[in-house]
């Protein structure tokens, strides 16, 4: 995500940071490129022109000029004032207590993923241990209905419909139930257009009417750019949302959406969709999104991220096995699953400091990690155990049912076992020694 935006700062910064002094020409070019990335980003045209001008007034100052690291404290302030245009703070939901029923309206127009939407947020709050309803309310869209209900019985969350063309009828049966069976949140999927008219609106108005929601929030594309603007503020007028939801914000590589919409809706976007697992949604941090724009990775959400697959005891069982030598293809292949759970390389790539809008697709070996697994799985768990009984008609057959060759098989266990021994090396008492006296010596020697 945000791939092409993080190029253009990291490309900006390029040519100030590091330098022991720099020059009020400096900065005006590098805002400069600034202003272009942001243009290029599809950013509006007066959030760019007051964040341009905010920047650079106080980075022409004598604490930008005069400082020590000069660079470092221009990023810095870039860095604070992209957070200030994202949102300054996190903005979760307003839910009432789990006594009193909450309900969440989400609207959207047609194609915005609502009803996906609708599904990830009701895992979500399930997680948290609220009792939720998913309310099928898009009588318009051809298969709405079906589609909540085929995602709630996916995620174990009970899904209301009705057998009526009118949402209001849907709308009042759900929350009846809802009290009745002692739901805490109710999440009222509503109906979409191709466009904003008066139909959908005069709809919207009645469902909400009904609902009463303590939460109105917009589901709207993160890929439309400017135009999920223009919807926001349209829908703020005629309806009143609370937030926005960016969907398909893993797909963005601009970020003119995310950076636009607090400026000039008011509204905060208050989560983010990173995936079509029902998991892909996650709370929007305008610090993290703000340092992988500029290219200074998200360390924090990687950590979160890997806890969300790891406990304290998987991680130190790993690291006995690494430092002793007894890592086998077994764990290897749960490696490479439990690194699926966590998104793409790509995605983690981008969160690490330094490498966020480095890496393209093109530079990693996903066809190779993928004929890895392959391979893996078609080895029996004796086999994974103990790569050692792998002969050449054990080869032969991983091979054909793999769908690789037999070259490929031997190059992933000679791989293996250079990854083993490089491992156990790094994880021993000498060799932690040796690298702390390699990283004395070269911190020495600069």
């Amino acid at each position: 995500m945000l791939e092409k935006i993080t190029e253009k700062f990291v490309d900006a910064f390029r040519g100030i940071s590091g330098k022991a002094s720099i020059s009020e020409k400096n900065v005006e070019d590098a805002i400069e490129q600034i202003k272009m990335a942001l243009l290029e980003a599809d950013v509006n045209l007066r959030v760019v022109r007051r964040f341009v001008n905010s920047t650079l007034e106080e980075a022409r100052g004598e604490k930008v000029l005069r400082s020590v690291s000069p660079g470092q404290q221009f990023v810095k302030i870039v860095h604070d004032k992209m957070v200030a245009l994202l949102g300054d703070a996190d903005q979760d939901l307003n839910l009432r207590g789990p006594d009193t029923l909450s309900v969440i309206l989400l609207l959207g127009l047609q194609g915005s993923g609502k009803t996906t939407t609708a599904s990830k947020l009701a895992y979500r709050l399930k997680a948290k241990g609220r009792k939720v309803l998913l309310v099928a309310c898009d009588l318009v869209r051809p298969a709405a209905v079906e589609q909540l209900s085929v995602l709630g019985a996916q995620i174990g969350v009970a899904v209301h419909t009705e057998n009526t063309k009118d949402p209001v009828v849907v709308a009042k049966a759900a929350l009846a139930r809802a009290r009745r069976e002692s739901f805490d949140t109710v999440i009222v999927d509503t109906a979409g257009r191709l466009q904003i008219d008066d139909a959908l609106m005069a709809e919207l108005a009645r469902v909400r009417d009904v609902a009463d929601p303590i939460e109105s929030l917009l589901v709207a594309d993160a890929m439309t750019g400017q135009a999920a603007v223009d919807i926001a503020k349209t829908f703020d007028e005629k309806i009143g949302i609370t937030g926005v939801i960016l969907s398909k914000f893993d797909s963005d590589t601009r970020g003119g959406a995310a950076l636009s919409l607090k400026s000039v809706t008011g509204k905060a976007i208050k989560f983010i969709g990173t995936s079509e697992r029902p998991d892909g949604l996650e709370p929007f941090h305008p610090d993290r999104i703000a340092s992988r724009i500029l290219g200074m990775g998200d360390i924090v959400s990687l950590v979160e991220k890997a806890q969300t697959v790891y406990d304290q005891k998987e991680a130190e069982d790993l690291a006995k096995k690494l430092s002793q030598e007894t890592f086998s293809l077994q764990d290897y292949l749960e490696q490479l699953q439990k690194m699926k759970k966590m998104g793409s390389v790509k995605s983690m790539l981008d969160m690490l400091p330094g490498l966020a809008g480095q890496v393209s697709e093109d530079q990693l070996d996903l066809e190779g990690m993928k004929y890895e697994e392959a391979i893996l799985q078609s080895m029996t768990r004796k086999e994974r155990q103990n790569y050692l009984i792998i002969g050449p008609s054990r080869r032969s057959r991983i091979a054909k049912g793999s769908g690789t060759s037999v070259a490929e098989v031997n190059r992933l266990l000679k791989k293996f076992e250079k990854s083993r021994a490089m491992m156990k090396k790094m994880t021993s008492s000498k060799g932690k020694a040796a690298m702390a006296k390699y990283m004395a010596s070269g911190a020495a020697g600069n």
